[in-house]
């Protein structure tokens, strides 16, 4: 019975339920909330459980195994880390195209400045362009090695 499972008490259960009842029993036991005989007996019921209902009455009185809810919060945490370097990645992304926009439009006004001129110039786009790729590389760099 996974917790994101919706059901009602009449349906039926299948093994993966009764194990992980049959788990959580375990853990129960483990942490000192059932002694022998109460576990043996209430894992005995859940193998012999045909519905939800038969099931849920088995751990009703027993809060969630601490086991289950850290490794809750672990995917929590994992959750929430993978979607704050998701939204570092799509700004670092973003950051580049900045830059790319900036090189066209400077690379155009050089060109169009060039030709105006009737020759050739200094390429002066390379210098703030650098600069500006260096900051940036910089940044994504810095970034990574400060979280590792």
């Amino acid at each position: 019975m996974s917790d994101d499972t919706i059901h009602r008490p009449e349906y039926r259960a299948s093994d993966d339920d009764r194990d992980v009842v049959a788990g959580d029993l375990r853990d129960a036991f483990g942490e000192g909330r059932l002694d022998q005989d109460e576990y043996e007996r209430r894992l005995d019921a859940a193998w012999q459980a045909r519905t939800y209902g038969e099931l849920d009455l088995l751990t009703a009185d027993l809060p969630q195994p601490l086991e289950r809810q850290r490794a809750q919060v672990r995917a929590e945490q994992q959750r929430k880390a993978d979607e704050r370097q998701r939204r570092e990645m799509a700004q670092y992304f973003g950051e580049w195209k900045a830059w790319l926009g900036g090189a066209v439009i400077m690379i155009g006004i050089w060109a169009i400045t060039g030709v105006a001129s009737g020759e050739v110039q200094n390429f002066w786009p390379g210098v703030p362009l650098a600069i500006w790729a260096v900051v940036l590389l910089a940044g994504g760099l810095g970034g990574r090695c400060a979280k590792d």
